[in-house]
């Protein structure tokens, strides 16, 4: 299990709503208690195990792309005549150069492929992100200086 599977677990256990979540493999356990009194708790404990994985812990990972799927057809149905540029990487959201510059690109501005949306930090390096279409932008869906996850909306865009 990589970073990311567990990024992803984390992050679809906070939208489910439940308590606590373990899971189990042969190698590797972990545990992510939400939290119910206002405090966050997140556990992980690696740990070697001599027994076969429990059939229930592999039903968790199958739930996740089934949420992000229903996630995913929503926004389609409510959009569909938009397209969406998306984050390639994890990281926090800029959508100014630096502190004291103009933002990249406002609702209503043309933007054409190569041309710099945004920049998202991560581990200390910005990364300029720049459009892989052309059109106008229709809405800015992430707020500045916000965390942002990979494969995340970040701009909606009328291509026409």
């Amino acid at each position: 299990m990589d970073i990311k599977d567990i990024q992803n677990l984390i992050k679809f256990v906070s939208k489910a709503e439940v308590s606590e979540v373990k899971y189990k493999t042969k190698d590797f356990e972990i545990t992510i208690k939400t939290p119910l009194a206002g405090s966050d708790a997140v556990y992980a404990q690696p740990a070697v195990y001599h027994t076969a994985p429990q059939a229930v812990a592999a039903a968790a990972p199958v739930a996740t792309p089934a949420a992000a799927a229903v996630e995913k057809a929503d926004a389609a149905s409510d959009d569909s005549k938009y397209v969406t540029i998306k984050s390639p990487m994890i990281g926090t959201f800029y959508r100014k150069p630096s502190p004291d510059k103009d933002v990249f690109v406002n609702v209503g501005d043309e933007v054409s492929v190569g041309k710099v949306v945004c920049v998202i930090e991560a581990m200390k390096l910005f990364n300029q992100i720049e459009s892989e279409i052309s059109g106008k932008i229709v809405k800015i869906l992430v707020d500045d200086a916000t965390p942002v996850e990979y494969d995340q909306p970040l701009f909606l865009v009328d291509p026409s």
